[in-house]
Formats: C-alpha cells, sequence, structure tokens
C-alpha cells in the first residue's frame, strides 16, 4: 500500500485535506469516498482493505469544517459548497488517474452530496455508489431542526449540538470505541447547514429521475439515524436501467462498519467489478 496525504483547493480555494491508497502496481479503476456528516476520510479502512489488493485505487476528502479540513465544524453557507468541493477533488484525481474508470461512493451527508452531484455532473464517472444516503429528514430532535430554521436566517452560523447516538451506527463494539475515541469526529452543525441539508435533500428526492449512471445503493434495514425508505423512495425513481439497492436486514448505519461488512464490502467489490 502507497498511502499519501496532501491538500487541495476547493470550492472559493478553501485548502481541504485528503489521502490515496494506492496499490503497489497499476491502478485498474479508481473509488473516490465522500463521507459522513461528522466524521472524516480516515474511517473507511475497510472499504480500503478490501478494494486495494483487488487493484483499485482509493481516494478520499475531509468535508470543509470536517477532519483535519478548515472551517467551524459542520458548517456551510450554501450546500454548493459540498458538490463544488467534490467537483474539485474529482479534478485533482482524474488528472492524477488519468483514463482510468472512475467511482463515486458517498456515505450518508456522502451519500446525498454524490447523488446531487451527479444529477447534474455525470461527465467522466463511471458510476455511483449511495451508502445509508441522507434521502430524508435524519433521526434528530424535531425542536433541533425547528430551532435551525428559526436560527438560520438570523444567525446562520449558530452551532447545534446534534447528540449524535453512537450507537446507532453500528453494532460492532469496537467501531462503537473507536468512534468515541476519535479527536476527529464531532457533532456539531450550524443553523444553515440545517437547512441547506434539507433543500438539498427534498431537491435530490425531486430529481431522482435525471440519474443517468449506474447506480448502487446499500442501506442498512435499522437504520434509525437515515430512515431506509427515503433511499427506497429515491431509488424507485430512478429510471435509469442500472440501479440496483440492496438492504441488510438489523444493519445499522455504518453498513462498511456494521458485523455483517465482508458480505456488504464484497457486494460493493462485486458491484464495481461488473462495471470496470
Amino acid at each position: 500500500m502507497k498511502h499519501s496525504e496532501s491538500t487541495f483547493e476547493g470550492y472559493e480555494n478553501l485548502p481541504l485535506y485528503y489521502q490515496s491508497w494506492l496499490p503497489e502496481g497499476e491502478a485498474k479503476a479508481v473509488l473516490v469516498i465522500v463521507h459522513g456528516f461528522g466524521e472524516h476520510s480516515g474511517r473507511y479502512m475497510n472499504v480500503v482493505n478490501k478494494l486495494l489488493p483487488q487493484g483499485f485505487a482509493v481516494y478520499g476528502f475531509d468535508h470543509r469544517g470536517h477532519g483535519k479540513s478548515p472551517g467551524q465544524r459542520g458548517h456551510i453557507m450554501h450546500w454548493e459548497e459540498f458538490p463544488e468541493d467534490v467537483r474539485c477533488f474529482l479534478e485533482v484525481v482524474q488528472e492524477d488517474q488519468k483514463g482510468k474508470p472512475l467511482f463515486l461512493y458517498g456515505h450518508s451527508l456522502g451519500g446525498l452530496i454524490v447523488l446531487n452531484y451527479v444529477i447534474t455532473n455525470p461527465q467522466g464517472l463511471k458510476g455511483v455508489i449511495a451508502s445509508g444516503p441522507l434521502l430524508s429528514q435524519p433521526g434528530i430532535s424535531p425542536v433541533l431542526l425547528l430551532l435551525s430554521k428559526v436560527m438560520s436566517k438570523i444567525w446562520p452560523g449558530f452551532s447545534i449540538d446534534t447528540k449524535l447516538d453512537v450507537n446507532t451506527i453500528s453494532r460492532d463494539p469496537e467501531v462503537i470505541k473507536a468512534y468515541e475515541q476519535d479527536p476527529l469526529v464531532h457533532s456539531m452543525a450550524s443553523a444553515r447547514f440545517g437547512t441547506e441539508m434539507s433543500a438539498a435533500t427534498e431537491w435530490t428526492q425531486a430529481h431522482a429521475d435525471k440519474i443517468a449512471l449506474p447506480l448502487l445503493i446499500v442501506h442498512g434495514a435499522a437504520d434509525v439515524l437515515v430512515d431506509p425508505q427515503g433511499s427506497a423512495d429515491f431509488f424507485e425513481k430512478v429510471t435509469f436501467n442500472d440501479k440496483e439497492r440492496i438492504v441488510y436486514p438489523e444493519g445499522r448505519h455504518e453498513s462498511h462498519n456494521d458485523i455483517d461488512r465482508e458480505k456488504v464490502l464484497q457486494d460493493i467489490f462485486s458491484w464495481l467489478g461488473k462495471h470496470t
């Protein structure tokens, strides 16, 4: 494994942290990971360790306000900051891996971001994978959602603790422990982040029929953070023939980090293999 870390210029020239994991030989394809809310690109080693021996290069970056990237934790002023950061990062990856089949993989908030992105920017991509994509209102207090709407207009950067229940992400106690001890993890979201995310969710659901890329959705049936019904509704509205949705009985939010992750990772690898 060849691991490297660097930064790239995201939307409006904000320097964002990224890392890559490259196979020893020539990469046959590339997977770009877009992580979820409150976490960072370093939490996807199960995906990296599955794909790297099979000749895949894996890249991931930390969103603004997340991980090792700068910015107020969990804050954006406009939704476009997220998909534009993805666009900027893909340019870096494409320059680094010229001509290689390129796939986007997004989890949770990252799942919403990548689906939102490919609806209008499918160029240069071979397919998109959405893991537990945030396609409905997240499982947080309705009071916090209401507060977010009010404060977004008068104090956009007002920060709210979402009080995420770590036990909902996985059934693996080691994953829970690692999450709790991770200094790069946070649960803060700004008022404007909340309203921008809600608007993006509605827009993405409304334009599902514009998806024109091979699509894989994976979702845990027992995900209480992101209702699986949201991804089911989205999937039904996708008219592109090459689509697949896999639901894991009793699965929690982070399918790639849950106790049945070997099956999840094999399903992802098999899908990638069919589309490479």
